[in-house]
């Protein structure tokens, strides 16, 4: 006798198919035909999501690089609006002035 759903696509009571039933590998003793099967399991589940997860990665890898380039656009746009520092060296440069006034005026 088989252990019930090894064989059977379908319940016959149900009409459902058997949940799989998760397996640890590392606590359970699997033979070495077994494990070969897991892994090409898996492998053929890696394959078929590969191109979903590789344009995925790219769409993010995309949106990340232009965000990137407009954050530093956008900082390069603002400091070279600013004009506070030209007004603090107009302020030295009065001030050298004034000092330089002050020095030869006494």
């Amino acid at each position: 006798m088989a252990a019930p759903g090894a064989g059977d696509r379908l319940d016959a009571k149900s009409g459902e198919a058997p949940l799989a039933q998760r397996i640890d590998p590392t606590r359970e003793k699997l033979t070495p035909a077994q494990l070969q099967f897991m892994r090409q399991v898996q492998l053929a589940q890696w394959q078929k999501t590969l191109p979903q997860r590789r344009t995925r990665n790219i769409v993010t890898g995309l949106s990340i690089g232009a965000l990137v380039l407009a954050i530093y656009g956008y900082t390069f746009y603002s400091v070279s609006q600013e004009r506070f520092l030209d007004e603090l060296e107009d302020e030295v440069k009065a001030a050298r002035a004034r000092a330089a006034e002050r020095a030869s005026g006494s």
